[in-house]
């Protein structure tokens, strides 16, 4: 029997695709509902991840450029906080009001308690996430110039500790909507994202992707099997470019339009390209005062694209979306999780102007 999603409202005049509170019972609660093989279940979340979970350590390089033979240089700064692509996403959905649970793994030390109490504070359920005492937590350490550009070192630890035993039938049922990130990174995953992929969509969910960089540059691990299974794409200009093999972004996001139904292509300064079908619009970014550093804003865009796509589905409107982006995916700081308005779907406009 084909999976059908539905939605249902209780004591409350507002239109089924509402985002629902977090809180059970709560009154005006919005159901949504998916009919799975055999049986009729209530989701309990609008949004799954699964977690990259670390910490990242952010060093503010100023003018100062590392040099080797045991030269010590000052750094004007630096900051210690929570990272992973789909961890920040998750943080930044659950602030937008939506509903969001987390797999993932963390050491049992100082770093997987920081993980842990950041995915808390910002209304996240953390019940899938695993504490091993055998584990490091995963760190990143990103050193960042002035002009935005960044070099990355990762350890892997906790960020690669989740397997496909892990993706249980009861995580994916407990939701509506799988976001997957860190797709190269990920490597205990990467050969089963496809099928997981693919499980989700046959139990009902909707799913969309974030590939994050590929640190071996090959860019395959069986992706098109894998987009073939999206209703989203989430890449930024040059994971677009690497993985299209196209040009120019505008040729690569018509080729990847030929794999999955909506891609957004993130461009920094320049905003976003996003496409559906022959239609293609720029959504545009709120100028920033002092852009410190952009650790996070990828992600932060991700969750605030889907907050409005999961709050209007079939009347979900790029147009009206991108009138509004500040408000969808907030703004970022270096060090920081970025900030996003709490409780808030004013990134999901009803209608186009």
């Amino acid at each position: 029997m084909p999976s059908i999603s539905c939605a249902m409202s209780m004591g409350s005049s507002s239109p089924p695709s509402t985002i629902s509170p977090r809180s059970p019972g709560a009154p005006g609660r919005t159901w949504t509902c998916s009919l799975r093989p055999g049986r009729l279940t209530v989701a309990e979340f609008d949004l799954l991840t699964i977690g990259d979970l670390c910490v990242d350590l952010i060093i503010d390089l100023g003018e100062t450029l590392p040099r080797f033979g045991q030269v010590e240089q000052w750094v004007p700064d630096y900051f210690l906080e929570m990272g992973g692509s789909t961890a920040i996403c998750a943080c930044q959905a659950a602030k937008l009001g939506l509903r969001v649970a987390i797999l993932g793994r963390v050491g049992d030390d100082p770093y997987g308690r920081l993980v842990l109490q950041r995915l808390q504070e910002s209304g996240v359920d953390t019940r899938f996430v695993g504490v091993d005492a055998a584990l490091k937590t995963g760190l990143g350490v990103a050193l960042c110039k002035p002009d935005g550009d960044r070099a990355i070192l990762t350890y892997g630890g906790s960020l690669n500790a989740v397997y496909p035993a892990d993706v249980t039938d009861e995580f994916l049922d407990s939701g509506r909507h799988l976001h997957y990130g860190s797709y190269y990174l990920q490597t205990n995953l990467l050969p089963a994202v496809p099928a997981i992929l693919s499980r989700a969509r046959a139990r009902g969910l909707t799913v969309s992707l974030d590939t994050n960089w590929d640190p071996t540059q090959t860019w395959d691990g069986d992706l098109a099997a894998a987009l073939a299974q999206v209703d989203l794409f989430f890449p930024n200009e040059q994971e677009a470019l690497a993985i299209s093999r196209q040009a120019t972004v505008e040729a690569a996001l018509t080729a990847l339009l030929a794999r999955t139904p909506i891609v957004a292509i993130k461009r920094g300064a320049a905003g976003a390209l996003v496409g559906q079908g022959t239609q293609r619009w720029t959504v545009p970014v709120d100028p920033v005062a002092a852009i410190v550093d952009t650790v996070g804003a990828g992600d932060s865009f991700d969750a605030g694209f889907l907050a409005a796509w999961l709050a209007e589905r079939s009347q979900f409107s790029i147009p009206a979306f991108r009138e509004k982006p500040g408000e969808a995916w907030g703004e970022t700081t270096c060090g920081k999780l970025p900030k996003a308005p709490k409780n808030s779907t004013r990134s999901a406009p009803s209608k186009a102007p």
